[in-house]
């Protein structure tokens, strides 16, 4: 699994589209179609646009919330958050072969979503963000720790990404916690230099080198 996703937004100068497709030519490998706030016509219009994008760049495609719009689209897998359709229930209606992923915020959440059997865990918020309107607790580093040990306390081994506020210089130790990754969207969307600023997060993910920042 790739450890680096970028989550798509949308703001007055570029769209969904426009990021996504800049994320991808910037070297993101794993994107969350993220978009509140839209009829399922026009969600589906969106994401077959999106995975045109992705399959260009070879890219992993995920749906946010929507298993019907990503059965619709044939896209890799759906995320779900902790109010929205069940695991087991996205499961059933994508079928096998696809990625289930879910949100979580506390270590009752992670055992949950354990034994849904998910493919991974997005673990947040790291630090306030503005992408979420109903923020959970914000976890910084300790927090990460402490549910990071408590899962291997438990035999949990579903990788685990890290979300929610994190800019570049925050992914190392973000890192030493024991996540598999990271998901990002501002730090990205807002970049004047996006390859650059992805370029160095894969160096640190990927361990190839220590980029002075």
């Amino acid at each position: 699994m790739h450890k680096l996703h970028y989550i798509s937004t949308e703001k007055k100068d570029k769209n969904h589209l426009q990021h996504i497709q800049e994320a991808c030519e910037s070297g993101c490998r794993w994107i969350q179609l993220r978009a509140k706030d839209i009829s399922t016509e026009d969600y589906i219009a969106l994401a077959k646009k999106a995975k045109i994008i992705t399959d260009l760049h070879n890219a992993i495609l995920l749906i946010n919330d929507r298993p019907d719009v990503a059965k619709a689209v044939n896209a890799d897998g759906v995320h779900v958050g902790k109010e929205d359709i069940s695991p087991a229930e996205a499961r059933e209606i994508l079928g096998e072969g696809k990625v289930v992923g879910g949100t979580a915020n506390t270590i009752e959440d992670i055992q949950r979503l354990y034994d849904y059997g998910v493919d991974y865990i997005g673990l947040g918020p790291f630090r306030f963000t503005q992408t979420k309107k109903k923020l959970s607790p914000i976890l910084g580093l300790e927090g990460y720790q402490s549910l990071l040990d408590q899962c291997k306390e438990r035999g949990i081994d579903t990788p685990i990404i890290a979300i929610g506020g994190i800019e570049v210089t925050d992914v190392e130790n973000i890192l030493k916690t024991g996540v598999h990754g990271i998901a990002v969207s501002g730090v990205i969307a807002n970049a004047i230099n996006p390859a650059g600023v992805v370029t160095v997060m894969n160096d640190i993910l990927n361990r190839t080198s220590t980029p002075v920042l």
